[in-house]
């Protein structure tokens, strides 16, 4: 993997000139790499990491355990594409396990989550079954501890 990635996953927004002199090299090879990277699809895209408490108030955020029937040439592949194509859909990956694929959706209210899997997701043909599970906190996200330092300097509180 070329070195550049992980530092513009850990910081988008870094000068090309800061990139620069973490990987001994000229703000303008970075600036061709990172067009390069762009144009090869190894970059898709960039975006911010937002406070859940603060800039998404008000929505409804759940991950929801699907198992299903692989088709008999595709496997997964073709239901799973459907799947991720629904607005609601965030993020939907294929697991190992008990269930098939984690799909990650949002909605305005528990209403909204309830009807995407009532009738849009569960009547899918191939869909065996669902388990919803709705996030109630975020402590981490894509890296970024989300809750303040503890108090005691850090250290976590030991309870009997």
């Amino acid at each position: 993997m070329d070195p550049l990635l992980p530092l513009l996953q850990r910081d988008a927004r870094a000068s090309h000139a800061d990139l620069a002199a973490m990987l001994d090299t000229t703000p303008e090879e970075i600036a061709a790499r990172v067009a390069s990277l762009e144009r090869d699809g190894s970059i898709l895209g960039y975006r911010a990491i937002l406070n859940p408490e603060q800039a998404v108030a008000g929505t409804v955020q759940a991950v929801i355990e699907v198992r299903l029937t692989p088709e008999r040439e595709g496997g997964f592949d073709r239901l799973a594409e459907r799947i991720a194509k629904f607005d609601q859909v965030q993020a939907c990956y294929l697991m190992s396990g008990s269930y098939d694929l984690l799909v990650f959706i949002e909605g305005a209210n528990l209403r909204d989550v309830a009807s995407f899997v009532t009738e849009k997701l569960s009547p899918l043909g191939g869909v065996l079954s669902t388990a919803t599970h709705f996030r109630l906190k975020a402590y981490k996200e894509h890296g970024v501890l989300l809750s303040a330092a503890p108090a005691n300097g850090g250290k976590l509180a030991v309870t009997p």
